[in-house]
């Protein structure tokens, strides 16, 4: 039996952890401990502090000694589960997690941890497999009801979502967990009026609290409310300063309309001079600097960090991405020194693996490939590197994948049934986008283009009559391509199962010297350009303006590799080729606007 002595102490070292202060917090329960040997809750505590303070060999220690104690305690469960996960060693992390999340009480952070997990390697059902239990009676954390929906939207299935956190409203009217999950599927589903209503009402019916003005402010930005959405933006991070995705979502608005990268990382510097130590702060900073096109100040902005012993492999690895636009063996190193830390982080050895190709050493990055194929073999970033390894040392491979002359395939729309020729219906489908870019001035932050605007919303989801018979005259190229392409083992052919759907959409218009650089689509399966408007400088067929190239890399190879495939784009034009292809564009000039659609089709899961 604990005392109520003890129970006091442990809740004076509460507040001393909600502070920050682990070093006393450390201190005191190490007093607990020695005085209540048996007391399992208090070792998960002390381990706890231990791991904030750069000890996680002792964490890890100290955890099992708990689960010794008691192995069904699903807190101890989960926390040594989360440590495991978080150092690379998900085999062993796993299990426990799942433990934790079926035992007695199920322990909700988890099935956060594990949903995470399996989102962010591309295992959706399982994410949503995970996560139902908690998110059925509508009471939810809203950090897990958000892996749970993410987990339904890669799976095309928004609509359940909806569905099922508007029974638990119905069921619970007024109550606030339930009416923030109903906001946040409202908004996955591209349903931003209903969720910005629902959000505001429950803003004003219960306690504010950060995420919940984040989800508010997700509505607002997808209405084109912006000015409100930074409001919210900024409610959010006065309640918790620390919140990366609302800081992230705020860079990206303000970067959007100022295109000042001053302007836009201001928030976290202002964090940043309270929170100095928080190495996710300084990634989350330096990874709107090189979104922003600056890699050399993003990696300055880690650099003394990332020299430290100690340096997590999280930071190492952001400021490896920076190094490797410019420096790849600075990145390579970075990358060795996360997997000394981490052998199984995966965003390591990806990095590793690229930084090997910018140095020539193409031979040492092929088992990194198959190593992380292996467990996601549908990532086509993964694929792009592992081509562009067989292209360096001449691999027959290389061309039975990257067959561009067959696997571009490029086709001219039908003129949909209600406009009498294509002129009149581009005209139309001009007038709708040109409405949804004028909100910008600059263009998003993390994308291609280059001198040029990109649409927000997505467009399959759109109520404009024009723009949703655009994409059904998508539809018929599609199913030729995949007719087309046939069925095989390789990683594009062997996905073709017959049925499809669309997995995000959008509208580019590039101005005078705009273009795309080289990149693919890492979650896509099929990608697209459809051109609905061209400059006159693109109609001189001796001119190279505006092109649309393939086979050349957005990371620097040694030696450097140059495009291999050209298709010169044509007003009504739709092109369809795999993700992985790297592409990109060459710049135009002239006043006149280059306007196009975009669109990735993954299969379809349901």
């Amino acid at each position: 039996m604990i005392s109520s002595a003890v129970i006091e102490s442990l809740r004076r070292i509460s507040l001393l952890l909600q502070a920050g202060d682990f070093r006393v917090a450390h201190e005191q329960l190490e007093a607990v401990v020695s005085q209540n040997p048996q007391f399992a809750e208090a070792r998960r505590l002390l381990a706890g502090t231990k791991q904030a303070l750069g000890d996680a060999a002792g964490a890890e220690a100290t955890l099992r000694e708990a689960l010794a104690l008691d192995p069904g305690w699903t807190p101890t469960l989960a926390t040594l589960g989360e440590l495991l996960l978080n150092s690379g060693r998900a085999g062993e992390a796993e299990p426990l997690l799942q433990r934790a999340c079926a035992g007695s009480p199920p322990y909700p952070r988890a099935a956060l941890v594990l949903a995470r997990y399996y989102n962010d390697t591309q295992r959706p059902a399982l994410a949503v497999e995970v996560t139902s239990r908690f998110c059925a009676s509508g009471h939810a954390d809203a950090e897990l009801v958000a892996q749970h929906v993410a987990g339904l939207a890669t799976l095309g299935r928004q609509g359940e979502a909806v569905a099922t956190f508007r029974q638990a409203l119905a069921a619970a009217p007024g109550h606030p967990l339930a009416a923030h999950a109903l906001a946040m599927a409202l908004d996955a589903a591209n349903q931003p009026a209903e969720a910005e209503r629902v959000a505001r009402q429950a803003l004003a019916q219960g306690q504010p609290n950060a995420m919940l003005h984040y989800t508010h402010a997700r509505s607002l930005t997808a209405l084109g409310d912006f000015d409100e959405a930074e409001t919210a933006l900024r409610a959010c991070l006065r309640l918790d300063p620390r919140m990366l995705d609302a800081h992230n979502h705020l860079a990206r608005l303000v970067w959007m309309r100022t295109g000042d990268s001053v302007q836009a990382t201001a928030s976290m510097d202002q964090a940043l001079q309270t929170f100095g130590n928080d190495d996710a702060l300084w990634a989350a900073k330096a990874a709107i600097l090189q979104g922003a096109g600056d890699a050399r100040s993003a990696y300055a902005c880690l650099a003394v960090q990332a020299s430290r012993s100690g340096a997590s492999p999280a930071l190492l690895v952001r400021a490896g991405l920076a190094a490797l636009e410019f420096d790849p063996a600075a990145a390579l190193g970075l990358a060795e020194r996360a997997l000394r830390a981490t052998p199984s982080d995966m965003g390591a050895r990806k990095l590793l693996l690229a930084a090997q190709l910018g140095i020539g050493d193409a031979a040492g990055a092929l088992p990194h490939c198959d190593a992380l194929l292996a467990s996601t073999p549908d990532d086509q970033y993964l694929i792009a590197l592992q081509t562009t390894a067989w292209r360096l040392l001449g691999d027959a491979r290389y061309h039975e994948l990257c067959d561009y002359q067959r696997l571009v395939v490029p086709q001219q729309l039908e003129v949909p049934s209600a406009w009498s020729d294509l002129s009149s219906f581009f005209a139309d489908v001009k007038n709708s986008l040109d409405r949804l870019h004028r909100a910008h001035t600059h263009p998003l932050l993390f994308q291609s283009l280059r001198h040029g605007t990109e649409t927000t919303e997505e467009l399959t989801r759109s109520t404009d009559p024009v723009i949703q018979a655009l994409f059904e005259a998508f539809e018929a190229p599609i199913r030729h391509y995949l007719e087309q392409i046939g069925h095989g083992s390789d990683p594009l052919r062997r996905r073709n199962k017959g049925g499809w759907r669309f997995n995000g959409s959008w509208s580019v218009r590039l101005r005078n010297s705009g273009f795309h650089t080289n990149h693919v689509h890492p979650r896509g399966w099929i990608s697209s350009a459809c051109y609905i408007e061209l400059p006159d400088s693109m109609v001189d067929k001796r001119s190279q303006d505006g092109v649309l190239t393939f086979g050349e890399p957005s990371i620097a190879t040694a030696p450097s590799l140059p495009a291999e495939h050209v298709i010169r784009p044509e007003t009504g034009m739709l092109v369809l080729f795999p993700s992985y292809f790297w592409h990109g564009t060459v710049p135009f000039s002239g006043d006149q606007t280059r306007l196009t659609v975009a669109f990735d089709v993954v299969p379809d899961r349901q």
